[in-house]
């Protein structure tokens, strides 16, 4: 698979700490790179659609006058992954990692008895593998600059829902790989967070016919994240619903 597709960037004379978002072109990864971006983070985001990304990178900008570049590529393929890594070096390394690209995997959700292992073994190779991978790439920086590196996680991972066995064990393995990597980097903040159910377009591939409308809009749960990182807690698994103000 070839590298990633650079977008144009929108650059100025601000600086300020850099973030690396993956899968920012729509949904939560979008929500929480529009907020650290009013945070004043520099932003390298990616997302598989260059159209979506072009999109979102362009209504990001204009919240902030720091640098947003935008990359186009699957997380999945290493050489995106080197180059994600190699443009948060130019900009003197990130600070914080947002490991949010995923997938859902098949749709309408199988049983385990029926998941190809095909199947099985894509979806574990965004989920688990490609967040890992690109977290080895960025902790150098991550260690000097006394980072963190927040994945974003499920529900699904801890629970037993009919249908969602492939999805649930891909989360499961990379809570499992964040609390290892808790342990290991003390230098390092590590973040593991449930969002909740949202209302974006994963969701509504896991429920294909039904109305999902009732569910929180992403940009509800972002506070949520942003406290996280702001407050900078200690290392650990999340609910945003237990980081968000009562009632919210």
């Amino acid at each position: 698979m070839r590298a990633g597709r650079r977008l144009p960037s929108v650059e100025s004379m601000t600086t300020g700490p850099v973030a690396v978002v993956t899968g920012a072109s729509r949904g939560l990864g979008r929500a929480l790179a529009r907020a650290l971006a009013e945070g004043g983070y520099q932003l390298i985001i990616d997302a598989r659609s260059a159209a979506a990304l072009e999109a979102a990178a362009s209504g990001i900008a204009g919240l902030h006058a720091g640098r947003v570049i935008a990359i186009a590529g699957d997380i999945a393929d290493p050489a995106h992954r080197a180059e994600l890594a190699a443009v948060a070096s130019e900009l003197g390394g990130p600070s914080l990692l947002v490991n949010n690209a995923g997938t859902l995997g098949i749709s309408p959700l199988p049983a385990l008895a029926d998941y190809p292992a095909g199947q099985l073994l894509a979806a574990l190779d965004v989920n688990v593998v490609a967040p890992i991978a690109l977290t080895q790439l960025l902790l150098p920086d991550l260690r000097r600059l006394g980072g963190a590196v927040l994945n974003v996680t499920s529900d699904a991972a801890v629970e037993a829902y009919a249908g969602w066995g492939g999805y649930g064990a891909a989360k499961a393995a990379l809570e499992q790989a964040s609390n290892v990597l808790a342990a290991e980097e003390s230098a390092v903040r590590v973040w593991w967070v449930d969002p909740g159910d949202m209302r974006t377009q994963m969701h509504q591939e896991a429920f294909p016919g039904e109305d999902v409308s009732d569910r929180q809009l992403p940009e509800a749960v972002a506070p949520a994240f942003l406290r996280l990182i702001t407050e900078r807690m200690p290392s650990g698994r999340y609910r945003a619903a237990d980081l968000l103000p009562a009632g919210v």
